[in-house]
């Protein structure tokens, strides 16, 4: 069992900050300018001063405020890459991106004991080599927020359009980023963001907005790109992965007619099949298939609040037993620490976060308003490879959120030529991935496509491998090749 200290010193100091924030709150709302950033130099739980240049704050745009977190490279930044980056969810804040992904902090998730959680340094950080602008988009993500009561609703059209405003609106303020090549990057449901907010500067730049944005390309990580694709390709990776029987993939291969979303009720044979997978399946983890599949423990509901229990709202984030305890380690305990972290009125206070515009922060938001309404950005996709630009593709192969296997089946529907064959990438001399480049009809300087997988990654690859991930970051920015 769990160390019985541990779980009541998370309880402690967990539970009554988040039953205080949970409580309903009026919103105050002054009048602030249409950006608002800081410097900031320190942060609570990390010691001394910040090694590089972190800038937090907010842009409006269409009455909604958008809360950024930008790290300016470690390297040159006159001349490294700009990447503009979104977190998937939707509602995922984008300090998940930073903190556990590419980030150059993380939490010391080994040593916790309770409190405030202490923060460490990560050296391989792909902002060694870029400056990044992390995003919470679309509105109720991280401390983002609106307003006016419309506005709190949204969708993948209108999170693109306002990540694209709000993009334009932060360069012309930050201008020394100019002249420097921009990328968007971005993973898991942000797949459907990214090429829409690409395809949104290509827009721009040839209706002649200003500021011009140097576009160079753009980055997605698990990508969801396609409902249909992506949902089959689930079935598809299980077979592969002998996680069902040949026999049984092929039932629900023949009597679903290849399709198995969407499904006719009527269509016994097929929901039959369908549901002998899912009994198969619907015990495994995902997110990993070789990590276990956890038993949570979470936060009650407080009956004088009248607020569900946050287990509801997101049950993957309350399993309480720390890595230094390998037998109970989940990787969902290390999620826990970045809402004790962030729902610190001194880390909010620290990163100028405005008091009263939100209440729990959430590294998911499982509550927005928000539609999906573009089912697919395949045809997205097609429609940049008519521009200039340098894609990299990447996943992790024991991801079952995004299996790779749909991501391949799309990549093949844009119709370009392989460049460079199926081979190893290497990292310190061992197999760290696989990839595959394309071009744009084998001409020169024009659309190059590179696809990677990271070997044993789940979803999303960084956070399982974040050195590897590093090392395929920086090769495909400046050297175009693993």
């Amino acid at each position: 069992m769990a160390s019985p200290c541990l779980v009541a010193s998370l309880r402690c100091s967990f539970l009554p900050n988040l039953l205080l924030l949970s409580a309903p709150l009026l919103l105050i709302f002054v009048a602030s300018p249409a950006q608002s950033g800081s410097i900031v130099t320190n942060l609570p739980g990390y010691d001394g001063e910040l090694p590089f240049k972190l800038e937090t704050g907010y842009v409006s745009v269409d009455d909604s405020e958008l809360f950024y977190y930008f790290i300016e490279s470690q390297g040159n930044p006159q001349t490294d890459p700009f990447f503009l980056w979104l977190t998937g969810g939707p509602g995922c804040s984008s300090f998940n991106g930073l903190i556990y992904e590419i980030g150059p902090m993380q939490f010391d998730i080994e040593n916790y004991l309770g409190g405030l959680p202490k923060l460490l340094p990560y050296e391989p950080a792909w902002t060694k080599t870029a400056s990044i602008l992390f995003l919470d988009s679309p509105v109720g993500t991280g401390y983002s927020y609106s307003t006016t009561a419309a506005n709190w609703y949204s969708s993948d059209s209108s999170s693109a359009k306002q990540a694209y405003e709000f993009l334009r609106k932060w360069l012309a303020d930050h201008q020394q980023y100019l002249s420097v090549e921009l990328y968007v990057g971005g993973d898991s449901y942000s797949g459907m963001i990214v090429p829409l907010v690409t395809q949104h500067i290509v827009d721009g730049n040839y209706q002649g907005l200003e500021p011009h944005l140097n576009l160079r390309g753009y980055l997605v990580g698990s990508p969801r790109t396609d409902s249909v694709i992506d949902e089959n390709s689930k079935i598809v990776f299980a077979h592969r992965m002998a996680l069902i029987s040949d026999e049984l993939y092929e039932a629900a291969d023949t009597t679903c007619n290849g399709t198995f979303v969407n499904v006719d009720p009527s269509n016994t044979e097929c929901v039959a099949s369908l549901a002998a997978i899912n009994e198969c399946v619907e015990e495994i983890w995902t997110n990993d298939i070789l990590e276990p599949n956890c038993a949570f423990a979470s936060p009650k509901l407080n009956p004088e609040i009248g607020r569900r229990s946050i287990k509801e709202e997101h049950p993957s984030e309350f399993i309480l037993s720390p890595p230094r305890i390998p037998e109970l380690w989940c990787r969902t305990f290390n999620y826990v620490l970045s809402y004790i972290w962030s729902n610190d009125p001194s880390v909010q206070q620290a990163l100028n976060v405005r008091p009263g515009t939100t209440g729990v922060w959430k590294r998911c938001n499982q509550s927005l308003a928000y539609t999906k309404d573009i089912p697919s950005v395949v045809e997205v996709h097609k429609n940049l490879t008519s521009q200039d630009l340098n894609v990299l593709v990447e996943t992790g192969d024991r991801d079952m959120v995004v299996p790779f296997v749909g991501t391949v089946r799309w990549i093949a529907s844009l119709n370009l030529t392989v460049e460079s064959d199926w081979r190893p990438w290497f990292v310190d001399g061992q197999v760290a991935g696989y990839t595959v480049q394309y071009d744009k009809d084998g001409v020169e300087n024009a659309f190059q496509l590179t696809y990677a997988t990271v070997k044993g990654a789940g979803h999303t690859a960084p956070e399982y491998y974040r050195r590897r991930c590093y090392e395929m970051f920086t090769r495909w920015l400046h050297t175009y090749y693993l």
